[in-house]
């Protein structure tokens, strides 16, 4: 199969449109048309990474966290990064990132460790804003259902669980054209009021040009009339961090010795216990300390997540215990995720993950 077969099915469980500004999610190293018979799945992309795949005949990486994040001037081998992409182009390997878009959707990196700790009721914990944009046009009452149904199919109308979601209202539209128009119905040069219906529906931003292409080939005007709406509606199933609840509430010391083991962290850095027992949970993988508001506002008992400076533990305040299990750690199961999204959709291809540890943090104990 081709690359390019691979990496839109991912884009389309992980949009690029969904990642941060700072992130540089994507195809790194590869022409989307080379063949690609074995894919191998790591956290991280390293020499060791690279060489792995050579040594197992992968001819694509897919790591969650991208080697380049800034544009690179020269190439002499005199960083990691360098010695990676010069190792990678040379043995025609291509290398594709997952990075923020995956932690920011429903079903990506923090429903894994919501899933890990057998949390139930889970949801996203800060929902982003201005993902979301509303079309309005107005049709003949003829082809209301033709083009309806075209934006549908396009993306359009997806609300939550529910999907194929408008609103509709009838009316009378008023249209002249010139002499040099070919109106649908009418003649050109006389006013003509058609029987109309107005179409609302919600859709995301990143599918417009899709959706205005649907809603032009389905209409059956010449000129198609349509208004686009930006909203500042949260967008209820992306975001950052997740939270959700035990079955039943336990101890802080005991959920945390669960942590540990569930989580296979080594050492888990928290704040004092507050007295509460643990029940709902916020979690964030990666660095995640500017969820903590969140956090706190959803009524977590306790927030997960990494990278948390010695003065940012004081904002619990007593509110909140905050449990910093390490980067990799917090992020290690994303691996098994991405196995599980890509065997899912192409069953025959053979995909491994990869046997190198890249955790670059140590523990001395």
């Amino acid at each position: 199969m081709k690359l390019s077969q691979l990496t839109t099915y991912l884009e389309t469980l992980a949009p690029l449109a969904y990642q941060e500004d700072y992130d540089n999610a994507g195809l790194i190293v590869g022409n989307p048309d080379q063949e690609i018979h074995q894919v191998l799945i790591s956290l991280d992309c390293t020499e060791a990474v690279v060489d792995d795949a050579i040594h197992t005949n992968c001819q694509v990486i897919i790591s969650h966290h991208p080697i380049v994040f800034k544009g690179l001037k020269k190439f002499n081998g005199k960083t990691y990064v360098e010695r990676v992409i010069e190792k990678a182009i040379r043995n025609g390997i291509a290398i594709y990132a997952i990075h923020t878009n995956l932690d920011s959707v429903l079903n990506g990196v923090n429903a894994k460790i919501c899933e890990i700790l057998g949390l139930d009721n889970c949801r996203i914990l800060a929902p982003k804003q201005g993902l979301l944009k509303k079309l309005v046009t107005y049709v003949p009452t003829s082809h209301t259902d033709q083009v309806r149904n075209a934006l549908f199919h396009a993306g359009a109308g997806n609300i939550g669980n529910y999907s194929e979601c408008s609103f509709i209202a009838e009316g009378k539209g008023t249209f002249k054209g010139n002499e040099d128009s070919d109106p649908y119905v009418g003649e050109p040069g006389k006013r003509h009021t058609e029987e109309e219906t107005r179409i609302e529906t919600v859709y995301p931003a990143n599918l417009e040009s899709k959706i205005l292409m649907a809603l032009i080939l389905a209409h059956p005007y010449e000129e198609v009339a349509y208004d686009l709406y930006a909203l500042t509606n949260q967008h209820q199933q992306i975001g950052s961090g997740m939270i959700g609840e035990l079955d039943v509430a336990i101890d802080a010391e005991d959920f945390l010795y669960q942590l540990k083991e569930k989580m296979q962290a080594h050492v888990i850095r928290h704040t004092a216990f507050t007295g509460k027992q643990i029940k709902r949970v916020a979690v964030c993988g990666g660095s995640g300390s500017f969820l903590l508001k969140h956090a706190i506002a959803a009524g977590a008992d306790i927030f997960i997540t990494a990278d948390y400076k010695y003065h940012d533990f004081f904002d619990a305040e007593g509110k909140i215990m905050i449990a910093d299990i390490g980067h990799f750690e917090s992020e290690q199961f994303t691996q098994q995720l991405l196995h599980e999204m890509i065997q899912k959709k192409f069953t025959d291809l053979p995909l491994r993950l990869t046997s190198v540890n890249t955790n670059p943090v140590r523990y001395f104990i």
